[in-house]
């Protein structure tokens, strides 16, 4: 099995415009969200977007890690509205739009998180319809809010309430073990290693 992002930028390197359409409708909310938090006006905002899409093609070879590209854009966009925002001092000036220092840090990625969020979501979706029905059904009933009891899991699948917690322990190794689900992991390691060797320095 292979990682759906990582095909559709293998796909959209090679020229594939279904696939570069596809990422573009993919992450386009999250370009946009961020655009968003930094208030920038709508052209400016589609000056950032047109930048950040033009960029990614430049470099889609370049990606070390192409499952991490919610992670790229992000960053990406974050600069660049920090850059058109350093560039309208007389918008600034007028008091239109406050300066890039006075958006805390927490705020600015509130929108990204949220949009991350959104897409570690959908990487569990795609990984939950590659297990057996009755295990997405069983991982449903158990991830559900409120709590299913175990009694009533029991009876809608018609499986022994001592079988459940090992099933789903094998479930979730399964789910782990997901080429989409191990990227997000790695991804995710990178980037906190990344952080906590920016704090070092």
């Amino acid at each position: 099995m292979s990682n759906p992002v990582a095909d559709l930028v293998s796909r959209a390197e090679n020229g594939d415009k279904q696939a570069w359409d596809a990422l573009v409708e993919r992450y386009a909310p999250l370009i946009w969200s961020i655009c968003r938090t930094y208030r920038l006006s709508q052209v400016d905002a589609e000056d950032a977007a047109q930048s950040v899409w033009l960029q990614l093609v430049s470099s889609l070879g370049r990606l070390r890690d192409p499952a991490a590209l919610p992670g790229w854009l992000a960053t990406t966009t974050r600069r660049e509205c920090a850059r058109i925002r350093r560039t309208a001092p007389a918008a600034q000036a007028a008091g239109s739009m406050p300066d890039v220092g006075e958006i805390p840090e927490e705020q600015a990625r509130t929108a990204e998180d949220e949009l991350m969020a959104y897409e570690r979501h959908a990487v569990f979706r795609e990984a939950l319809t590659d297990l057996p029905a009755a295990q997405q059904r069983l991982i449903v009933m158990l991830t559900a809010d409120p709590p299913v009891p175990y009694v009533e899991i029991s009876a809608a699948l018609g499986i022994a309430q001592g079988s459940i917690g090992p099933t789903r322990a094998r479930c979730l190794e399964k789910l782990r073990r997901h080429p989409a689900i191990a990227a997000l992991i790695d991804a995710d390691a990178t980037a906190a290693r990344a952080q906590r060797e920016g704090r070092m320095s």
